[in-house]
């Protein structure tokens, strides 16, 4: 068999980020994009696949309002300083920012026109701002309490404003006279929500006191309050041309008494309960329910009760919006199906994962991708639209790790293990828990499916014990949960047991622990076969090799081992990582691995050579869980950031570019030969630019500098240059100053191209003030060494000219022109003379110097003499 060709790169093509984490957001008229506060950042993101198109950085301070306008063209935001921002989408920039309230903004609404602004403030106080000017036209006061809500009339000839607080009153405004028309008193609790009828004469609000109240704007009067049984969070009017009005009026309804001075409207309610109710006014009837929904109260637990928040009918597909208490947006569409209506989620974005703690990549396509996060239930992602296909609920504490295969019978099964103590098995096709182990007492921290024959499953927990369970009861048709029971059991390590994996041929399964240790057992008895040791710290990932008989693990230690089965010794150490490896996964046969860490880094690693040949830094804290497809060998990774990035093998398109790049350049540069010879120097240094080719730029216009047509022909190309060309072109005429062999280049092109180009277009240069700066130094380094030079040249011609060696400037006659030779010959020779005897007379000083050594050191001698005579006495 040939060997597989070895992956050389990977690269992230498709990236889940969180963008919602609860609170204001926004929806396009057009239903292209939708705005949501995340922290003290604003997330644009695309609707049709939850991609994050933009993000707007804020003032570090939590957002608590949104608008958009009616043209989707301006943003308002409001966050805990106080500050109202005007954001102008298509450039992402502030256009202006004001302060109004005097606490934080807790609501805003923009007119149809777009022209007004109201805000809402947690001081009591109703302001409305001019949205071009930026100044307050209407300060309100009145209301006891947080203004919560507030909403302008829809018909823009009545200018009213409607606001609700948490002193369980609505209060109408009227922006021509400037004053409350009326408060409405009808509710118990706070109000969360308002709507106007079609005909814009019926007012509805919601609150937590479980009522609906329908108000008529004639007299501002009560007609009718309407039970809801839990506490509402949003209720929608259903229009006449929404597919939920269709739907209705082809169904039949119990007989019930309507009420003639009650208009007839249906309205969407959400709330505590997660469940889609619709209602009819004039029955004061529910005409739907939702039967059952993922996020629906469980149990009187008020750590359980999810629901919804909020809820809107989009305007453009007229479909159901709603959003969840755990940062989930939730697309309904209406279905009618034997003579029932019922609400299809149509799709599911989820805002926030959290800290994610394991997946897999499900079926044998590879299409979808199952995720345990910080959260009781596994999102399964559907890897086209990046959209949460679908959940699997069950377990009443945090799942921590996953396993995924496909049945003999052709079955997507997943195994879960979670903080509850509990291991369950489900089935993908009908979406349920076809199985429950229980008996672990401590936390499911592991679990690991077989490989073969795909008819159990191990799991490892915190309280040290290695379990195995079979399913082969478990059938197509089951309806039922069914209890599953654990065929063997062992007491393993001494801590808790961190990773599980089960060998191709299911005959052994790897255990790794805390306790530093790795155990390989054989299966179905757990019977003990050798324990590898080596790792000084706590191992969190456990491997087979899919075709030697070797185990990797990866370590708290920094270190990556491959063990032999055999006889447990460490064949290989891999070190390069800066803090704990968490995740280690063979590629291309066992030839390859992948690993990851809490230092957030995805590294490639050959086995042969024991080299790391890529390092990928795409997460932002500690990647937890680590994906690799059976198929394809596309990898998954995520971790502490709620991350989820896709990874494809780009080996094969990174060779293809790259040999494209190079055909392409030799090409090019043939262009550029071209050109030069046909003298078009305009075309060349485009070319050349486009080649990043700085040194043939150079001598291009060192050539063309020694030309006669110099200043048009450099001022021609530099004129035809784009931006980044222009940006370019300063960076190397910078660079090129540096050098004095090249200064009187970038000189001239510098002065051509201040010549050509206007101050704006100049201006208009991306770093232009670095690129200045780094040339004004070097170009006043250049111009004092000329000034130097030519003061000296100056000094020169001044000595000379004092010296009567040159002849002073003027025109003179050739008698003086003879006269001047004359007395020059005559002053050389005086000049011979004088050397001369300046000669002799150095001559006659160093005679005298000479022979005054001499003397001294005759003198010295004679007094040595003396001195050693007398020391001899």
């Amino acid at each position: 068999m040939a060997s597989p060709a070895l992956k050389k790169s990977y690269k992230c093509v498709q990236s889940l980020q969180q963008f919602y984490t609860g609170g204001p957001y926004a929806v396009a008229s057009d239903n292209s994009f939708l705005i949501c506060a995340c922290n003290d950042t604003i997330k644009i993101v695309d609707l049709s696949n939850a991609s994050i198109k933009s993000t707007i950085e804020g003032d570090s301070e939590p957002v608590t309002a949104l608008a958009l306008s009616p043209n989707n063209n301006f943003l308002f935001s409001a966050s805990h300083s106080r500050q109202i921002r005007v954001w102008e989408l298509s450039t992402l920039k502030c256009l202006r920012s004001w302060k109004g309230h005097e606490g934080p903004v807790m609501g805003m609404a923009c007119d149809a026109s777009g022209g007004l602004l109201a805000t809402a403030g947690a001081d009591r106080k109703v302001l409305v701002w001019d949205v071009d000017g930026g100044f307050c036209t209407h300060y309100f006061k009145g209301h006891k309490g947080v203004v919560t809500s507030i909403m302008f009339h829809p018909d823009p000839n009545r200018l009213l404003l409607f606001s609700g607080g948490d002193d369980a009153s609505i209060k109408v405004w009227n922006l021509t006279r400037k004053k409350c028309l009326s408060t409405l008193e009808k509710h118990q609790s706070a109000i969360t929500s308002m709507a106007i009828s079609e005909d814009g004469w019926t007012l509805l609000s919601a609150g937590r006191d479980k009522v609906v109240n329908l108000w008529n704007l004639h007299d501002y009067g009560c007609m009718t309050t309407i039970p809801m049984f839990e506490s509402l969070e949003a209720l929608c009017i259903i229009g006449p041309e929404s597919p939920f009005a269709a739907c209705l009026a082809s169904l039949t309804y119990p007989q019930t008494k309507k009420r003639n001075d009650v208009p007839s409207i249906n309205f969407i309610t959400v709330g505590e309960r997660g469940l889609v109710r619709i209602w009819s006014s004039d029955r004061a009837l529910c005409l739907f329910e939702q039967k059952s929904s993922d996020i629906a109260v469980s149990s009187d637990n008020e750590d359980s009760k999810r629901g919804f928040t909020s809820a809107m009918i989009l305007p453009a597909s007229q479909e159901l919006l709603c959003v969840t208490a755990d940062q989930q947006f939730f697309l309904y569409y209406p279905e009618e199906s034997e003579g029932s209506l019922n609400v299809v989620l149509r799709k599911r974005f989820v805002g926030y994962n959290e800290e994610i703690a394991d997946m897999k990549f499900l079926g044998d396509e590879e299409q979808f991708l199952a995720v345990s996060t910080s959260v009781e239930q596994v999102r399964v992602y559907d890897l086209t639209s990046m959209s949460c296909s679908y959940v699997l609920a069950g377990h009443t504490d945090v799942i921590l790790c996953l396993d995924s295969c496909v049945s003999s019978s052709g079955r997507t099964l997943i195994v879960t293990g979670s903080k509850d103590n509990s291991v369950r098995l489900w089935d993908c096709q009908s979406k349920a828990c076809v199985g429950v182990g229980i008996g672990h007492m401590g936390a499911v921290g592991a679990v690991a499916l077989s490989k073969k024959h795909r008819n159990f499953f191990v799991s490892g927990s915190s309280d040290r014990t290695l379990k195995v369970w079979h399913f082969d009861g478990v059938s197509d048709n089951n309806e039922e949960v069914l209890t599953l029971k654990a065929k063997a059991v062992v007491a393993a390590h001494d801590k808790d047991i961190n990773s599980l994996a089960v060998a191709p041929n299911d005959s052994l399964v790897c255990s790794g622990s805390q306790d530093r240790t790795a155990c390989i057992w054989r299966l179905p008895d757990l019977v003990s076969v050798v324990t590898l040791k080596g790792h000084k710290r706590g191992i969190w990932s456990v491997e087979f090799s899919p075709v030697d008989h070797c185990v990797i693990t990866a370590s708290g230690d920094k270190t990556i081992k491959i063990w032999a089965i055999s006889d447990g010794s460490c064949l290989k150490t891999f070190e390069g990582h800066t803090s704990s490896v968490l995740r280690a996964t063979f590629l291309t046969r066992g030839t390859q691995f992948v690993s990851c860490g809490a230092d957030g880094l995805v590294k490639l690693w050959t086995v042969k050579t024991n080299e790391c040949i890529a390092t990928y830094d795409q997460h932002e804290d500690k990647i937890w869980a680590l994906a690799v497809g059976k198929k394809t060998e596309m990898l998954a990774t995520g971790g502490g950031d709620a991350v989820i990035n896709l990874w494809h093998d780009s080996t094969a398109s990174d060779k293809e570019e790259a040999f494209r790049k190079e055909e392409e350049g030799v090409l090019r540069g043939q262009e550029l030969e071209n050109a030069l010879i046909d003298a078009e120097y305009t075309r060349a240094i485009q070319i050349a630019f486009e080649l990043h080719r700085p040194h043939k730029l150079l001598e291009l216009f060192g050539d063309l500098c020694r030309k006669s047509d110099a200043q048009d022909q450099i001022g021609k190309a530099v004129k035809a240059l784009a931006k980044e060309e222009r940006r370019l072109l300063f960076e190397y005429v910078r660079d090129w100053n540096t050098k004095p062999k090249f200064c009187h280049i970038a000189q001239y092109v510098l002065f051509r191209a201040f010549c050509v180009l206007s101050p704006a277009e100049i201006l208009e240069i991306k770093g232009i003030g670095e690129l200045l700066e780094g040339l004004i130094s070097y170009s006043q380094r250049h111009f004092d060494r000329v000034d130097r030079l030519e003061r000296s040249t100056f000094m020169f011609d001044c000595t000379l000219t004092g010296m009567s060696v040159i002849e002073p400037e003027g025109n003179e006659g050739r008698s003086e022109d003879k006269d001047a030779r004359l007395s020059i010959g005559a002053n050389s020779e005086q000049l011979s003379e004088i050397d001369s005897m300046e000669q002799e007379q150095q001559h006659e000083e160093m005679k005298e110097k000479r022979s005054s050594k001499k003397r001294k050191n005759k003198s010295r001698d004679a007094t040595s003499k003396k001195v050693k005579g007398v020391t001899d006495i």
